[in-house]
């Protein structure tokens, strides 16, 4: 199978948040699978594994793009995993990778995007972001308090903050997108009921036991305000520059391929290519050719 006859059963368009529309989560299928097989999925997954290496390597020689991979999704749906699989055959060298947890007291003392801009890949690198700056318009929207230890201008904290962060993370990336960093943005979209088994797998099983949190099952307290938030950044901040991705987690299999086929298709639509040397250059390599052929022993 190739990624072409994948694209036919695919239905991407199905998991792309339309730029202007107003979506509702109930609209998305966590469970969805595209009538794949877990064991077609994993032989395509390897298949695109080779496949992003290719268009990784001519990214890191053409040194003028940068890729951000923005992945948000709630607890055990599956971002750890995504990234080990969907990545595995990258060069180390060319992909970086950020977890942000709860901002330090450092970082509280500087801009929500400060230490965004910090890890922001090179050209030429793929840059991951385990959750992101979306943070700041969903944790913090369920959990208001949360702007207290932020610091902010008493005019800043007021019922248009949110709609205010929502045009800054706009224009942010759009800022990005302008100066060749490529911003694709995905949710991987569990349901409640899948999320509970993943929760019980992680305390049954001790070696996975240290993944999970009591806090994990207080946050999940607080599902449906999560869901509105997310319904309203999707509403909000998915652009034509940055449009956002909403995958099926319910089925780990597929979100990997899914998830590996949108960086594949944006990585191939860059028209990428590796560096056309200079006639003096290609002469240089001539003669250093001629050297290492005429070298004796």
């Amino acid at each position: 199978m190739s990624y072409a006859d994948f694209l036919t059963r695919l239905n991407p368009k199905a998991m792309i948040v339309r730029p202007g529309a107003k979506i509702k989560m109930r609209d998305f299928d966590p469970d969805y699978t595209g009538n794949f097989q877990k064991s077609e999925a994993q032989e395509l997954l390897q298949i695109g594994v080779k496949e992003l290496a290719k268009y990784q390597d001519i990214l890191y020689a053409q040194d003028t793009y940068a890729l951000l991979i923005i992945l948000q999704a709630l607890d055990a749906a599956g971002k750890d995993g995504t990234i080990k699989h969907v990545m595995s055959g990258i060069n180390p060298q060319g992909c970086q990778v950020f977890s942000f947890k709860a901002p330090s007291a450092e970082e509280l003392d500087h801009d929500y995007l400060w230490r965004s801009f910090k890890a922001l890949p090179e050209r030429g690198r793929i840059g991951i972001f385990n959750r992101s700056y979306y943070e700041e318009v969903l944790v913090v929207r369920v959990h208001p308090e949360l702007l207290v230890k932020q610091k902010l201008p008493p005019p800043t904290k007021d019922k248009h903050i949110w709609q205010q962060r929502f045009e800054e993370i706009n224009n942010f990336e759009k800022y990005l997108v302008n100066n060749g960093i490529i911003v694709l943005k995905f949710f991987l979209n569990v349901s409640k009921e899948e999320q509970k088994k993943r929760f019980l797998k992680r305390i049954d099983l001790p070696e996975k036991n240290w993944k999970f949190s009591i806090s994990d099952v207080k946050e999940r307290q607080f599902w449906d305000e999560y869901m509105q938030a997310y319904e309203d950044v999707f509403n909000h901040t998915s652009t034509e520059w940055a449009p956002w991705h909403i995958i099926p987690a319910d089925h780990k299999w597929f979100t990997r391929i899914a998830v590996g086929y949108f960086i594949y298709d944006k990585l191939k639509s860059l028209n990428l290519a590796y560096p056309k040397v200079s006639e003096e250059h290609y002469a240089q390599l001539l003669k250093a050719k001629e050297i290492l052929e005429t070298e004796e022993g």
